[in-house]
């Protein structure tokens, strides 16, 4: 690969599922990542040959050329580290991949915080250092850093979904998010990103904070609001 001038990484997404990939687009770039996107595996295969990228992100499952044929050609041809992201989770195709070239290999559903994870340590690069953050309402306390919420003090032992879409609606109080917005940001690529499960995780989160909850308002027709207490 040529050296150039760039001041931030460029990585290459070969991804034909247009929510999982707006997702991981959306990810990358917001972590400062300069990314180009392929829908098919025969354009994401010219595209590495024919451009220098620092990382390809690879599904298998792909239109045009499968993803173990993508490899396959790019074998001795390409050495720029591909990280595999499929649904496929048995052994032999995890092996197949690795065979092929492949560095890594992400099993989806996907968190996209693991993904970036990922890219990072392949490019050797520090982890973006969050602020410490925490919002407290009627008793209960939701802490970014430590992800936990408690309630009086106590935990409540918020699954990972549901301590995504909490913390969603809390950092965006006073303002109506839809299901979808919250099944987009808050559950992972790859998953059970419906209607029904969003609603599900919110009546849990509901009956898990107890009072507390009820600031979580329901938007009839949109989706849910978080109704923040006045600043004292």
């Amino acid at each position: 690969m040529s050296t150039r001038e760039r001041s931030a990484p460029a990585v290459l997404v070969v991804e034909d599922d247009p929510a999982i990939a707006a997702g991981i687009v959306r990810g990358l770039k917001g972590a400062g990542f300069d990314v180009e996107l392929a829908h098919d595996g025969r354009r994401g295969a010219e595209l590495a040959l024919a451009r220098p990228f620092d990382l390809v992100v690879l599904d298998l499952m792909l239109p045009e050329l499968g993803g173990f044929e993508v490899l396959e050609l790019w074998r001795g041809r390409l050495s720029t580290p591909v990280i595999v992201l499929s649904a496929r989770t048995e052994l032999d195709a995890r092996l197949q991949a690795f065979a092929g070239g492949a560095v890594d290999y992400l099993p989806k559903p996907f968190w996209i915080e693991e993904l970036l994870a990922r890219v990072r340590a392949r490019l050797r690069l520090p982890d973006a250092a969050a602020p410490a953050r925490t919002f407290g309402w009627d008793g209960a306390v939701l802490d970014l850093d430590a992800r936990t919420v408690t309630l009086a003090g106590e935990p409540l032992g918020l699954t990972a979904h549901e301590f995504n879409v909490l913390l969603y609606l809390v950092e965006r109080p006073a303002r109506a998010i839809t299901r979808r917005q919250l099944a987009e940001a808050a559950l992972p690529a790859g998953g059970d990103r419906s209607e029904r499960t969003v609603d599900s995780h919110v009546a849990r989160i509901r009956r898990k904070l107890g009072p507390a909850g009820a600031r979580i308002a329901t938007v009839w027709g949109i989706g849910y609001r978080f109704d923040a207490p006045e600043p004292t």
